[in-house]
């Protein structure tokens, strides 16, 4: 932030800086509308990174081990694949949208800064939509080879198009890359160092590249651990539950490393955000961790437990490090602490469960060799899934509404960035409407592949004396 200061010259951050305030009754409206976007497409673009990899790589083992329950597998989840990628193509074009009609003073004073990485996402995305058609419907039609092979660009456009749009995330909870003149005109812009040299790129896209996994690997885990309950216990079943669950397994407690890294690149840029997750107004030496309570108008948090001097231990690897408080900055720049605290400590207390619920599973597979006995174990299975949805939109809220009331942190207020415009209120209810609309078609087409099994399922579970169970078993 001081290199953007130096390079900005001049240019005075806060209330009094060259962007000017927009009149708009509606700003709260517009962030909301914008932060039900957020939560209808993230879990989405979980599916769009993860989940063509696992397809695929099942694909690969039904060729190299010869097993027709492997491709069975991966040709009833390509279908699942195609569906969300359209669902995710219907809600990233109305964020895309979006982000031109509510925000129009961002887009315009910034457009030349991210413009590229914008640019690039759409490739990635037009190349995806390509090969993802051609993977799914060319099963049979072309040699095996040649068909995994067409899955490849899809796994790679996948992450390329994330990438991108994190890119632009991480620039603007830590700016760089331009200057402002004193016209408040952005100038000497440089779209390379801004989003791909910038320290909270590798720590976001990791963050989120391993939060899919294991949203993506819980959720379809959780799936066929209620096959499990219910006594479908075949290769084909075991194979579609192990897969997945392993991947999450393996993704979960590395998350706990991964968020370490993000938590103390967020200390050293954006102090006040880290004040805001701890409920920190003192600028205190030797911190104390505070576990749940609630952030009171007197600047104390009720009913949490203190863990002494944890916070700056976490935060700097020195636990007489000094943290910086709240009241560092005027209040008009604080976020609103009780919604960052407990979207933060959500996030950290799933992922701390669903990495312990890892830890089980992998010690007994490797301790064992088998899989856990117990139901409880599959019923927590079940529960992950939907949990570490909460957890991944927790992550983005804490990420989001922490960096309020900057669009982008120390240059441009939220308030600075909204569309003057009447009729916030009516697009939100018309964008509700359709989301509501999405949801149900979504869900009547997923039901209706789960109950209509492929040919080469019903050949694979009546081999194993289970075709009685494939209109139900195979969701």
């Amino acid at each position: 932030m001081l290199d953007l200061v130096a390079a900005a010259g001049d240019f005075a951050f806060g209330p009094g800086n060259s962007f000017p305030t927009v009149d708009q009754d509606y700003l709260l409206q517009a962030r909301q509308m914008q932060a039900m976007s957020f939560a209808m497409h993230v879990p989405l673009v979980c599916f769009g990174i993860a989940f063509p990899s696992l397809v695929i790589f099942m694909e690969w083992l039904g060729l190299r081990t010869g097993k027709a329950h492997f491709l069975a597998i991966a040709r009833r989840w390509s279908k699942v694949m195609i569906t969300l990628f359209a669902a995710g193509v219907v809600t990233g074009t109305l964020l895309s949208f979006e982000l031109g009609m509510l925000w129009p003073g961002f887009m315009s004073a910034f457009g030349d800064v991210f413009g590229l990485a914008f640019g690039l996402e759409g490739f990635s995305f037009f190349i995806e939509a390509i090969f993802i058609s051609i993977y799914v419907y060319s099963w049979d039609r072309i040699s095996p080879r040649r068909h995994i092979l067409t899955g490849i660009p899809v796994i790679a456009t996948g992450i390329t198009g994330s990438m991108m749009v994190i890119a632009v995330n991480a620039w603007m909870n830590s700016p760089a890359g331009f200057s402002v003149d004193q016209a408040g005109q952005v100038v000497d812009v440089k779209p390379f160092e801004a989003l791909f040299a910038n320290g909270h790129l590798w720590p976001q896209l990791t963050h989120m590249y391993l939060a899919a996994y294991i949203v993506v690997g819980f959720l379809i885990a959780g799936v066929y651990a209620f096959a499990w309950l219910k006594g479908r216990r075949g290769a084909y079943f075991r194979t579609a539950l192990v897969v997945p669950l392993a991947v999450a397994c393996v993704a979960a407690p590395a998350q706990l490393l991964i968020g370490d890294w993000a938590a103390r690149t967020v200390a050293k840029d954006q102090p006040i955000k880290l004040a805001a997750f701890e409920g920190l107004y003192e600028t205190t030496e030797g911190a104390p961790e505070t576990i749940l309570g609630w952030y009171t108008p007197d600047n104390t948090i009720e009913y949490g437990i203190q863990i002494p001097k944890l916070l700056s231990f976490l935060a700097y690897h020195d636990p007489d490090a000094t943290v910086q408080g709240l009241e560092t900055v005027p209040e008009d720049d604080w976020p609103p602490i009780n919604v960052v605290r407990m979207s933060f400590q959500t996030m950290v207390g799933i992922g701390t469960g669903l990495a312990a619920l890892a830890a089980w599973f992998l010690w007994i597979w490797f301790r064992r060799r088998r899989l856990p006995e117990t139901k409880w174990f599959y019923r927590a299975v079940m529960v992950a899934g939907p949990a570490a949805v909460v957890a991944l939109i927790a992550g983005w809220v804490t990420t989001e509404v922490g960096r309020q009331p900057w669009v982008v942190y120390g240059v441009m207020r939220t308030e600075q960035a909204v569309t003057g415009a009447d009729g916030v209120v009516f697009g939100f209810g018309a964008l509700f409407a359709v989301y509501a609309v999405l949801i149900v078609t979504v869900f009547w087409v997923l039901r209706r592949i789960a109950r209509q099994p492929f040919p080469e399922e019903i050949a694979v579970l009546e081999t194993a004396g289970e075709a009685g169970e494939v209109g139900s078993g195979t969701r």
